[in-house]
């Protein structure tokens, strides 16, 4: 059948194009006329029927893409019926899933007995879904995208790759066998790794794939005409399947195929067992490799042990530290490719250019590679994915990302159209005008309007700008910010003046200054103590540890010293900084990526010169823990401790990335949690940003938090081992809800915890006496809960390279070292009401419960008011109260002759920290029966305001043990910080002192005033 006259609409397309859509539509009618003609033969129908059928709006869209596209004018001047099908299948609309491709593909394959056959079928239908999917991206049905193209042509890919396998190891079967099964007995077949953008789901129109081939274990084939080793059978498969895809024939290839991403590239074997494969990453593996696998994903074969190898090869792609070294080999590749670029004249190519598609996606992969291993909603094969990640995790700001995800896409589309245009894998942009109004045409879509070849590359340039400044702010060399530093306003200059160049700091690290000018250069930068600080670099020069480093690990060092040293002197005590970083330095010298993170990170430096210099316990504890450097790149969070609920939900979202059986994970990563948020509260302290109470109330949470979390996890594996225990009133535990109660004392329990501090602890349970847990190994109650407990205290005290959380000390259980080490509630109610003594009262005044099961945690509130709520005879209270304070005073306040040269312990001697907690603890014990507001509180500074409130202290009692109490507390943190100990002069304090001493008298000791 004949078409219409002027069939193909002319006037949407500027003049230059019509002509050449006129001889297409010229060719096309021509290939109508003999379809149809050999359709009549074959009794079919005549595709030019659905020619003339198509509606307006279709006949426009075929307009367009065939004034774009050669390929797909190509396609249909040879295939004309293919039209009908893709309409009838609503291929032109939208893409068929992945069932419905797999489907087609199969009968396509249907009947066919040999690769010849096979090719050329595979061919057909790469072909007929490709025009589909270049339809799609021209004529832009309602909501298609670029990515929606990627993801068809990557859709394709893996069927094409599934189903030609498939065929082959059928095909292939009679002659070679199959692959022997694993030791497990699953069968064997080859595992296809897609790599680059087919791993990540998100081809380009015409893109090589690029493939890894493996398999998971030696053997022999089975049932075949002939044994083949494993390797032998895997690499001729491997081969047989990549000219199945990439053998040029008449009808074209599938895809183009890649394998130099392979261990040893085109020197190495086609195809590796996992043992292997294993092996070579592990010891050889490359910075490019790291890179390359971030998209690793099994395509094709052995779905199932591709994920496996994977996971196996995750510890080599991401590492468990933030590794800023990777910054360091995306440059270098960045390099080698500009150099390249510039050496072929290829400043225009959209991919491998300037602000071009590589440079979004190395800002995507380097914080891939950086943090991937801590943050591992990172650890995706999608760019897409990972872009809209980055914002959540604070890594780069909502609207960079607002710009990079839009121009990416405007580049992507913009390849796919130079693609189209004849199935071409080119990012370059043509020089022909008809190639330029064809490109300008294809990309008019979407909101996006180019009358012009000018408008389109204006739009391009801009785009290509943006992304150029977001890369050059992620990945360009620090030493340049530090050299570009702004010399315009009055202070710059004057720091200007001042700062002593990048390049005189190098050459003093490297001892190309002699002793005088290095002396005169440290002075001049406000060294006070010059000659220890030049013999303090010189040792860390020459030391053996240093001289005994890899190139690439020198490398490092020597690229930060520099820096190193000029943040020392921007400092504001540039020798103490240097001194006490200096260690660091030396801890990590082995563990170079600290080393990069903080040359890449400037501003990092400066809040370690800035914390290690007003604290050496801070500076000791980085050295100790250099994973805690981590915390220096986000300030908002360093100087500002999160809340209760805010650290429950990030230790929660810690652990949720660990696997719950991997308990020594589980562990490390507690302990980091611990020692970083501690490192907050520490620097926020340092800034003056936290009060001395806000400090301690941080401290505390951080432990109640772990507390938590360490009650459930010990829980959870002795429930999973032995079951439920029996409640005291029959009824069982739950797996979920603890039966159990963590009970904090002293300065825990008074929420007064400090830099250091242990934790005292009492355990208690609601177990039934007799009862016994009900899982397939049952044990008696009071087994499973000392069990419970002994794995309490092994996770919070166990050391792992992190250290560990914290000292326990269970002393104050009933009985102390004699008792038992986990007591029932209803046992240790019957303790404190029948044997325990005065001073067990008193601790009983400070504790309070900080894990477990809240309902039980009522019961004990209910047994610690009744206890402490009971009327004593005073007398004989206060008798027990002072002879208990004299003994302690006695064994730990500061000897005489301390006292004699006017130091005072703050804690131990008359008149400090314990005499006023005993004053508050002798209060609760002698007024809480009848006024019973005292039993509310735990810790001293509140029931200091409650017996205020109740008019047993004056107003200025009150304050004078408030101010006096907050004075020992706020130096004991410093001096803490300050690695400080012993007793402290007593004249800054004598009058807290005395204040404190007169109303002990007046309380505890009225006689000795007599």
């Amino acid at each position: 059948m004949a078409l219409p006259d002027a069939f193909l609409p002319l006037m949407d397309l500027p003049s230059s194009l019509q002509e050449r859509l006129q001889q297409i539509e010229t060719r096309c009618r021509d290939a109508l006329v003999q379809a149809d003609e050999r359709a009549g033969r074959e009794e079919m129908d005549p595709p030019g029927e659905a020619w003339a059928a198509l509606s307006e709006s279709r006949r426009a869209a075929l307009a367009r893409v065939l004034a774009v596209s050669d390929f797909a004018a190509d396609v249909l001047v040879r295939h004309p019926g293919w039209l009908a099908q893709l309409d009838a299948d609503a291929e032109l609309d939208a893409a068929p899933d992945r069932a419905t491709l797999d489907g087609w593909l199969a009968d396509a394959l249907d009947g066919v007995d040999s690769e010849e056959q096979l090719h050329a079928a595979l061919r057909r239908f790469r072909n007929a879904r490709l025009l589909g999917i270049v339809w799609r991206d021209l004529a832009r049905p309602e909501g298609h995208t670029m990515w929606d193209t990627a993801a068809s042509v990557s859709r394709l890919a893996e069927c094409c790759l599934e189903g030609a396998l498939d065929w082959l190891e059928q095909h292939l079967a009679p002659r070679w066998g199959l692959p022997a099964p694993c030791a497990d007995g699953t069968p064997q077949r080859l595992v296809v790794l897609g790599m680059g953008k087919l791993g990540a789901g998100e081809l380009n129109l015409s893109s090589d794939i690029d493939l890894i081939f493996a398999f998971p274990e030696k053997g022999t084939t089975q049932g075949g005409r002939r044994e083949y080793d494993h390797q032998e059978y895997f690499t001729r498969l491997g081969q047989k399947l990549i000219a199945a895809l990439d053998a040029p024939t008449a009808d074209g290839f599938v895809f183009r195929v890649d394998m130099r991403l392979r261990p040893l590239g085109d020197g190495g074997p086609l195809v590796g067992s996992f043992a292997m494969l294993a092996s070579y990453y592990q010891d050889q593996g490359r910075e490019w490799e790291r890179y390359a696998m971030l998209k690793a994903r099994p395509v094709a074969g052995d779905l199932d042990a591709g994920r496996e190898l994977l996971e196996s090869l995750r510890p080599f792609v991401y590492r468990k530290y933030l590794d800023f070294g990777a910054i360091e080999s995306l440059r270098e590749m960045k390099a080698l490719i500009n150099r390249e670029v510039r050496r072929r004249g290829m400043d225009e190519n959209i991919k491998l250019g300037p602000g071009g598609i590589r440079e979004v996606e190395f800002v995507v992969q380097a914080f891939q590679l950086i943090r991937g291993g801590r943050d591992t909603e990172l650890q995706v094969t999608s760019l897409r994915q990972a872009l809209a990640h980055l914002p959540e995790l604070e890594l780069l700001p909502q609207a960079v990302v607002d710009e990079l995800e839009p121009d990416y896409v405007f580049l992507r589309d913009l390849e796919h159209v130079l693609q189209a245009l004849d199935d071409r894998q080119t990012q370059t942009l043509p020089s022909a005008a008809i190639d330029q109004e064809r490109v300008a045409l294809g990309m008019s879509h979407d909101g996006w309007c180019f009358e012009d070849w000018p408008a389109l590359m204006a739009h391009l340039g801009e785009a290509r700008e943006r992304i150029r400044r977001h890369f050059d702010a992620v990945i360009a060399e620090p030493e340049a910010d530090e050299e570009d530093a702004p010399t315009e306003t009055p202070e710059g200059r004057e720091a200007a003046s001042r700062r002593v160049p990048l390049s005189e700091w190098r050459a003093l690290w490297r001892g190309e200054l002699d002793d005088d000018e290095a002396r005169e250069q440290l002075a001049e930068a406000g060294f006070d103590d010059v000659a220890g600080a030049l013999r303090r670099v010189a040792a860390l020069r020459q030391s053996r540890a240093v001289q005994g480093m890899q190139r690439i690990g020198f490398e490092r060092l020597d690229a930060l010293m520099p820096l190193l040293l000029d943040a020392a002197a921007d400092s504001e005590a540039p020798t103490v900084a240097l001194e006490r970083v200096l260690p660091l330095i030396e801890a990590v010298l082995r563990r170079t990526a600290y080393l990069a993170l903080l040359r890449e990170n400037p501003d990092a430096l400066e809040h370690l010169m800035h914390l290690c210099g007003a604290s050496p316990w801070i500076a000791e504890q980085l050295a100790r823990h250099p994973v805690l450097l981590d915390e220096l790149l986000t300030p908002a969070t360093l100087y500002s401790p999160a809340d209760k609920a805010r650290l429950a939900d990030e230790l929660r979202q810690a652990l949720t990335r660990i696997p719950e059986d991997d308990e020594e994970a589980r562990l490390e990563a507690l302990r980091i949690f611990k020692h970083a948020q501690v490192l907050h509260v520490a620097a926020s302290d340092i800034a003056g940003a936290r009060t001395l109470m806000k400090v301690s109330d941080y401290l505390t949470f951080i432990a109640e938090v772990v507390l938590e979390r360490v009650l459930g996890m010990a829980w959870r594996h002795l429930v999973r081992k032995h079951g439920c225990p029996q409640r005291h009133d029959g009824s069982r535990a739950t797996a979920d809800t603890p039966a159990f109660l963590i009970v904090g004392y002293g300065k825990l329990g008074g929420i007064e915890l400090g830099y250091g501090s242990d934790l005292d602890l009492v355990f208690l349970h609601d177990g039934a006496l007799q009862g016994s847990t009900d899982g397939p190994r049952p044990i008696d109650n009071s087994v499973f809960y000392t069990r419970l407990g002994q794995r309490i205290i092994h996770l919070l005290t166990a050391v792992t390279p992190a250290g560990a959380l914290y000292e326990v000390d269970m002393r104050l259980r009933p009985s102390g070292n004699a008792g038992l080490l986990v007591t029932s509630l209803d046992a240790f109610a019957e303790y404190q009401r029948h044997e325990a003594w005065t001073w067990e009262h008193q601790a009983l005044v400070r504790a309070r419960v900080v894990a477990g099961n809240a309902a039980l945690g009522e019961r004990f509130a209910a047994v610690r008011g009744e206890v402490l709520g009971r009327e004593r005879d005073p007398a004989t209270l206060r008798d027990e109260v002072v002879k208990m304070r004299h003994r302690m005073r006695e064994h730990l306040g500061s000897r005489a002759d301390a006292r004699e040269a006017g130091r005072f312990d703050l804690k131990q001697d008359a008149g400090g920290m314990v005499d006023i907690e005993f004053l508050c603890q002798y209060a609760v014990l002698a007024l809480s029966h009848s006024e019973p507001a005292l039993l509310e509180w735990s810790d001293n500074m509140r029931l200091i305001e409650t017996l205020e409130a109740t008019r047993h202290l004056s107003g200025e009692q009150a304050r004078q043990l408030h101010d006096a109490y907050l004075a020992y507390r706020d130096t004991s943190h410093r001096r803490a910080l300050a690695k400080a100990s012993g007793p402290v002069e007593e004249a800054p304090f004598h009058a807290h002192r005395e204040a404190v001493t007169a109303l002990w008298r007046a309380w505890l000791e009225p006689a000795a005033d007599d």
